[in-house]
């Protein structure tokens, strides 16, 4: 087995280091996720063009993490970056992701590919930041007469229509996000599998969302005025969260033109689908 960027390996001994790696502090194990390359150095690529990625899983004691997570926003996942080297993984301990032939459970939850899982699961973290950045807008517009204002900040109708189009516009990407769940796990469920149609379904769902969330966060955050820009209260932390998630590989904007080459009938790039 060989490694690219992220490691190397020589058949199962393992060197590399792994950025953003969250929930680490937490773990007792770890899954490295390896680049196979051949003798020559070329990646190797799964039958759908995607490049082929061993899982393999060792203690965390066997790793060294690095303290580089020192960023703006989701300074709560404390990601950081983990090494090994030279280290012997035995084969019992490691997993093509995304490989039917190595699934070990029937249901249809595993035959979403993990980019699936990774792009609906972002996709619903910035959907319920934005939420809370507006039920906190909402709270204040009960309270908050703006100065010189004769009446309290609900009454004002550029309030009311802005509220009223950002509670419109993340019930419309949740409802898009979890119809389009619900109906490929369905199908999943019948057929064993997901056909690359529904994998570009749920990234154009996910990344609508993400992007939906993202926004509409951003609407409500300068919709509660000067109040949003102390340190503590409810929206300053939750706006860098936010924008961190959009950050993140799933927020990526080429996603569309991934989505858009499928429905003109071009073959899709399959890393992120």
């Amino acid at each position: 087995m060989g490694c690219g960027a992220a490691g190397t390996c020589d058949r199962r001994r393992l060197t590399g280091s792994w950025p953003f790696a969250s929930g680490i502090h937490e773990a007792t194990w770890i899954g490295a996720h390896a680049p196979i390359v051949g003798a020559d150095g070329t990646p190797r690529r799964r039958s759908d063009g995607a490049p082929e990625v061993r899982t393999l899983l060792f203690p965390i004691e066997a790793a060294t993490l690095s303290d580089v997570w020192q960023v703006m926003g989701l300074r709560g996942t404390g990601s950081d970056t983990y090494a090994v080297s030279d280290l012997f993984v035995p084969r019992d301990h490691t997993a093509a992701r995304d490989e039917a032939s190595e699934r070990r459970e029937a249901g249809p939850l595993y035959c979403f590919p993990s980019g699936s899982l990774y792009a609906s699961g972002f996709a619903c973290v910035s959907l319920g930041i934005a939420r809370a950045l507006l039920d906190a807008v909402i709270a204040l517009a009960t309270d908050k007469t703006p100065r010189d204002a004769k009446r309290p900040l609900r009454e004002n109708t550029v309030t009311q229509s802005l509220v009223a189009q950002a509670d419109a516009r993340l019930n419309a990407a949740r409802a898009y996000v979890l119809s389009t769940l619900d109906e490929v796990l369905g199908e999943a469920g019948r057929t064993g599998a997901l056909t690359l149609a529904q994998r570009v379904r749920i990234r154009q769902a996910s990344s609508h969302a993400s992007h939906e969330g993202r926004e509409v966060g951003t609407l409500a955050y300068h919709a509660a005025g000067a109040n949003a820009i102390f340190a503590g209260r409810p929206w300053e932390r939750r706006l860098r969260d936010l924008h961190s998630v959009s950050q993140q590989i799933q927020g990526r904007d080429d996603h569309f033109e991934n989505v858009g080459r499928f429905l003109l009938g071009l073959d899709p790039d399959p890393t992120f689908l």
